[in-house]
């Protein structure tokens, strides 16, 4: 049975990213019907900061040199690290479950949302793999950050994300459905720009749905 574990970012309540990870998630689920289907609000329900007892586990597994996930809870063996796990479980088997992982993230300050980095500092550790699992990330920027658009060298979002689960997690399979401009439909001053928006916000939708029937 194929595994959909999909997580959306965004402190909008109604945002663009959301409407984009709705779009694919849907898709997907009529083309997978008797699939398993997970949704995580990182912004309603935010994953707590890696603290003391994290690092001590990730020590741990540096020093055992073990990258069999499923021996991690035997290595934490103070409360501290207990504590931690308990938050790191279920968390890694939601994502160890799937097949694929869906994030809608919007960018803040040319990044990501503290909410979603939460996240993957919760779920990493040294050394682990989660290939062959694919990930795709639906995103709403309030500028351009397009190739040859003038912000295209601040883009620390799509460029953090795929580089970080290729260094990390072994996932060469990702792929980026970017919706642009989407400050056009609340800036006065990018108002000029709000037809450009549609017409990136339709080619990510469209995009969206059709790789919901892919996966």
């Amino acid at each position: 049975m194929t595994a959909l574990l999909h997580l959306d970012a965004s402190a909008r309540r109604n945002s663009v990213s959301r409407e984009l990870g709705a779009a694919f998630a849907e898709s997907w689920r009529a083309q997978h019907p008797g699939g398993a289907y997970a949704h995580l609000d990182l912004s309603a329900d935010p994953i707590p900061f890696i603290g003391e007892g994290w690092t001590q586990l990730c020590d741990r597994v540096l020093a055992h040199g073990s990258t069999d996930l499923d021996h991690l809870a035997e290595l934490a063996n103070s409360p501290e690290q207990q504590r931690a796990w308990a938050v790191v479980e279920p968390l890694l088997a939601e994502v160890r479950a799937a097949d694929v992982v869906l994030i809608g993230t919007p960018m803040y300050n040319y990044s990501i949302p503290a909410s979603l980095k939460a996240w993957l500092d919760q779920i990493t550790f040294p050394r682990m793999s989660l290939a062959p699992r694919r990930f795709v990330v639906v995103t709403a920027r309030g500028g351009s950050y397009a190739p040859g658009a003038p912000k295209a060298a601040y883009d620390y979002q799509e460029r953090f994300l795929r580089d970080f689960f290729a260094g990390h997690f072994a996932v060469q399979d990702s792929v980026f459905v970017n919706a642009e401009l989407v400050n056009s439909r609340h800036d006065p001053v990018l108002a000029h720009l709000r037809e450009r928006h549609e017409q990136s916000y339709a080619a990510a939708l469209a995009q969206a749905r059709r790789l919901g029937k892919e996966y």
